[in-house]
């Protein structure tokens, strides 16, 4: 199930909830209570590797677009 994010504009706190894609956009209360709250838009990283590296360049320096021929 989806985790989304809502700050409350009464006491500015940011919480989470845990709530099926059909009631996204479904009002929330905070857990104080208060029902001014909006949803932020949260970024998702997905996949990948933080440590992926460039290819090696072509050997004599030939190919690819930093080693000259293709960038013009």
């Amino acid at each position: 199930m989806p985790r989304y994010e809502y700050r409350c504009r009464s006491c500015g706190d940011t919480f989470e909830l845990s709530r099926p894609m059909a009631e996204s956009s479904a009002p929330a209360a905070c857990p104080v209570g208060h029902h001014d709250t909006v949803k932020l838009l949260s970024t998702v990283a997905v996949g990948g590797s933080a440590s992926a590296s460039a290819p090696a360049p072509s050997p004599g320096g030939a190919g690819g677009c930093c080693g000259g021929g293709c960038c013009g």
